[in-house]
């Protein structure tokens, strides 16, 4: 395998994305960066971002599918009373630059559940955590529109059918990871996201 990184695209990087769980567009872009200095860090490597012949051959004995130990919930920050399916919000991280919308679980305004990209993959919506978890974002987390400055306001615009389709679409996720434990983007990140403490809420589920 020849030494790749960021900017790096071809064959060795498909492969590199397949061994890591991440969508395989071929390009070694941020999020692939990101996923090897995370590989990189959890096996005692130089993290370098880069896939040398040292962080080659410690791929070749990764484990083929994901660890995941962390559920982190999200809000779309799209306005209050509004709903945005989910290929509005894929659409929305396309044109970011993302392989695909960047959570495994999204839950409408309407309290719909729809499936994001798959679970196998690793996401694109906590830096650093992406690796190692499942997103799972509702609709909402704005106010209004007629509030003045509303995309930079965050607020717990969950409706009564939000939060019961978050408690079941989180039931659901850790009946395949029971050891995962349950966060809100804000404790990950400078950001109000998801609008209420997650980590409290469902400590119990």
């Amino acid at each position: 395998m020849n030494t790749i990184k960021r900017g790096s695209r071809g064959a060795d990087v498909v492969t590199l994305q397949k061994i890591l769980n991440l969508a395989t567009d071929g390009i070694f872009g941020p999020l692939t960066e990101e996923a090897v200095r995370e590989f990189q860090r959890g096996h005692g490597l130089a993290v370098d971002g880069i896939v040398g012949p040292k962080t080659w051959a410690a791929l070749n004995v990764a484990p083929s599918s994901r660890a995941v130990d962390e559920i982190i919930i999200h809000y779309s920050a799209t306005p209050e009373g509004e709903n945005f399916t989910v290929d509005q919000i894929r659409q929305m991280h396309l044109q970011r630059g993302f392989a695909d919308i960047g959570y495994h679980w999204y839950i409408d305004a309407h309290g719909a559940i729809f499936a994001g990209r798959s679970e196998s993959l690793a996401g694109a919506h906590c830096t650093n955590h992406n690796t190692r978890s499942i997103g799972i974002c509702y609709c909402g987390g704005c106010p209004p529109r007629s509030v003045s400055g509303w995309a930079n306001i965050g607020k717990d615009t969950r409706t009564e059918a939000q939060k019961a389709a978050l408690i079941r679409c989180i039931k659901d996720v850790k009946s395949r990871y029971p050891a995962a434990t349950v966060h809100g983007h804000c404790e990950f990140a400078s950001k109000p996201c998801p609008g209420f403490n997650a980590k409290e809420e469902y400590k119990n589920l």
